[in-house]
């Protein structure tokens, strides 16, 4: 029998489930389990558990549903454990180094105790200093092993459950796992120490808690509040008929209902059913106040009386005094230009017109990409919508005809803006711009993170400099209602990059639909269109964009290139979308195909593709067609701007560091052959889960017809997939 069971639930926190597990598994004290509870064995959290569970005979994941929520979670983890002692510790937090350790030195010290308390420290999710709120409540606890009624405030109300470890025989005893619903921690521990009889503290941080940029989900908005008066019933019933000691009644009493007060006075936490609240709430203060209870002073102690004695408009009236000041002007639409601001701030008055769906790509670059994908399955699906494309002006002419757009920064602009029920992005929409309640934003993305995004940057100088305000960046974030992923590597490192509240669809990108429908006379077209010669096998460079360099440089002698590698090839050059305006940088057998409007074209058209950690090697992994990657300067540029992973370990073909090497990779054709396909073949496994062919249609049916989850296509599995044929390449 193991010392410990760790039990760590891990929904909706699979970004950072890997940081909990390494910091248990890293531990200097062995003798544990570690029982991850992941929603489902399809779940994101599940595939990363999985390489956990294969590499450490210690994980053994077990399945709870979401529907379950966070109790049935850990009691599903609770019915799983065998270990003498159960730890719980949330899918986002970490355990300190030596906690273990720590903790078995002090429960051989106290003896057979039922609770261990120990201390735990708040991480602020981005800046500040780091809080130990349990400190001061242990600080005053006996030194040794003692009964509750010797610190009679330790009610466990107002700690977390993963502040403690328990003797899995007292909670299997005394029958006492999570209640369901929200609040569970409450109801946990005050019927914990209820039922302890030895108890012990630890006055050393055992857990480090990183606090949720989106906030604690007991904190948000929703019915979900009364909840609490659950739980404070459960517990005050259950003191009642333990006839509680009145010197231990007083604290939990106090303790419970200072946390009711709190959710009756927030503005903004009860929607609706303040009344209500306040009146059940009213009902158990009066049922369970302990005899000769005395209110505290000041406000809370006027609050204590207005609730004893129901006084709900006097209650009220006291809450919008203390309300803060109206932040009403920080609120206000700021567009440059007085009459541009005064116009959309109009139109905001306005009812949201429920048939407007506003696309943008590229912050207006043109029709392209996700949403230009999205736009052409929505007027197949969904006829009645009316959709604008906003592009700059000198983007107008990428627009096909029949298509109604606005020029950004126009009248017409800021007026749909804001009147959309819909506003689809690949990148994000000015500051300026409102969200509206009722209106839909829908983050598409325009790649597969291989360098870091968004709040992840922010300890690279180089990038951090560049980004700008990262307060500003996340403020966009938080408009996002989803966020559409192509493979679950996507959906972790988004959940880290961009914390916020979206829900993350797994459908696909809408824009590698093609790679999956396109047939050989579609190949055929666009290779005319571009200009490749009949018979030429077309090699795709597409060098990515570097954060520490000014300009765009191939980083390739692309001359020298095409003479090195024989006369049977061309090159079709394809820069970053930055660099997509000035002079063409093609001639010979070098095709510029830069400002091309469609990436998905272009890599129709290529029979390989030469890129260094460009993401286009993730969209045009679901071809199956060859990829090299040229990393010339991959130490530099994984140190300035960072990476999820390393890409030489996990390459989707064969990778070359010179020239020379890069040469030889297609003239001995080692570029295709079979350890070049059993590389593509894992790359494609992991990041080309979710594009299939479908990806739009799973969009527009979700997101602007608003069909539920279960009517959405299903995936069609990576081996029954036929990706469009190359021009002069024979798949096998």
């Amino acid at each position: 029998m193991p010392r410990f069971s760790i039990v760590v639930p891990s929904h909706g926190v699979a970004g950072r489930l890997s940081q909990a597990l390494d910091s248990v598994l890293a531990q200097s004290f062995g003798d544990f389990e570690l029982i991850p509870v992941c929603d489902a064995p399809d779940a994101p959290a599940a595939d990363v558990v999985t390489g956990y569970a294969e590499r450490d005979s210690r994980v053994t994941p077990v399945h709870s549903p979401p529907s379950d929520g966070l109790a049935g979670a850990r009691n599903t983890g609770l019915r799983a454990a065998v270990g003498g002692h159960v730890l719980f510790l949330d899918g986002d937090d970490v355990l300190v180094p030596g906690a273990l350790a720590a903790l078995d030195a002090r429960l051989d010290g106290a003896g057979d105790v039922d609770v261990l308390y120990f201390e735990h420290e708040r991480t602020p999710w981005w800046e500040g200093e780091p809080a130990n709120p349990a400190a001061p409540l242990l600080a005053r606890t006996p030194d040794g092993a003692f009964t509750p009624d010797r610190a009679p405030r330790l009610t466990g109300v107002t700690l977390p459950a993963w502040s403690a470890v328990y003797r899995r025989a007292f909670l299997t005893e005394q029958d006492i796992t999570f209640p369901g619903g929200h609040f569970t921690d409450v109801g946990f521990g005050a019927l914990v120490a209820l039922r302890a009889e030895r108890v012990a503290t630890l006055r050393t941080v055992v857990v480090r808690h990183l606090l949720r940029r989106q906030g604690n989900r007991l904190g948000l908005p929703g019915e979900h509040h009364a909840e609490l008066l659950d739980q404070t019933e459960l517990v005050l019933t259950r003191a009642a008929e333990q006839d509680l000691p009145a010197d231990r009644l007083k604290p939990l009493f106090e303790q419970l209902f200072a946390a009711v007060l709190k959710t009756a006075a927030h503005p903004r936490r009860l929607t609706s059913g303040r009344r209500a609240f306040f009146r059940r709430a009213s009902t158990l203060y009066r049922r369970h106040r302990p005899d000769g209870y005395r209110a505290p002073g000041g406000s809370l102690g006027v609050q204590h009386r207005l609730l004893a004695s129901g006084s709900y408009a006097a209650f009220r009236s006291l809450r919008a005094a203390h309300r803060t000041a109206s932040r009403a002007a920080a609120l206000l639409p700021r567009p440059r230009g007085l009459r541009t601001r005064l116009r959309y701030a109009a139109a905001l008055r306005l009812p949201l017109d429920r048939n407007l769906v506003v696309y943008c790509a590229y912050w207006g670059r043109g029709y392209a990409c996700n949403p230009a994908a999205i736009h052409a399955k929505a007027r197949e699906l969904a006829p009645h919508l009316r959709a604008v494309f906003l592009v700059e002006p000198d983007a107008v002419g990428s627009v096909p005809p029949g298509v109604e757009y606005a020029v950004i920064g126009s009248r017409k602009y800021w007026q749909v803006l804001a009147r959309a029920k819909y506003l689809v992005n690949n990148a994000n929409f000015a500051d300026a711009v409102v969200k509206r309640p009722g209106s839909v934003h829908l983050q598409t993305q325009h790649g597969t993170p291989l360098k870091t995004m968004g709040a992840d940057q922010a300890t690279y100088p180089v990038v951090a400099a560049a980004t700008g305000s990262f307060a500003r960046l996340l403020a966009r974030v938080d408009r996002w209602d989803y966020n559409l992923t192509s493979n679950r590597h996507s959906t972790e490192m988004w959940e880290r990059a961009f914390p916020s509240t979206h829900e993350t669809l797994e459908y696909g990108y809408p824009r590698n639909d093609v790679y999956c429908t396109a047939s050989a006379e579609d190949v055929a077209r666009v290779r005319k269109e571009l200009g490749v010669p009949d018979g030429k096998k077309a090699l795709l460079y597409a060098p990515t964009h570097r954060d520490y360099a000014t300009g765009f440089d191939t980083g390739l002698d692309l001359a020298e290139f095409c003479e090195a590698i024989g006369d049977e090839y061309v090159v079709l050059l394809r820069a970053h979308y930055f660099y997509d305006q000035g002079t063409s940088r093609g001639g010979g057998r070098i095709i510029d195909v830069t400002g091309h409007r469609s990436s998905e074209d272009v890599c129709l058209a290529a029979d390989g593709l030469i890129t260094d950690y460009s993401s286009i090697m993730f969209d045009y992994a679901n071809l199956d067609r060859p990829i090299v990657v040229y990393a010339d300067d991959w130490d530099v540029y994984r140190e300035t701007r960072g990476v999820y992973f390393d890409l030489m370990e996990l390459p989707p073909g064969r990778v070359a560091r010179t020239p020379g090497e890069l040469a030889a990779v297609f003239r001995d054709g080692s570029w295709a052959d079979e350890t070049a396909t059993s590389l593509r073949a894992a790359f494609r496994e992991r990041f080309c889960q979710f594009d299939d062919g479908r990806a739009a249609e799973r969009v527009v049916r979700r997101v602007l017809l608003g069909e539920p989850p279960a009517s959405i296509p299903p995936l069609i599995p990576l081996a029954e997939r036929v990706p469009a044929p190359a021009a002069t390449l024979v798949r096998s």
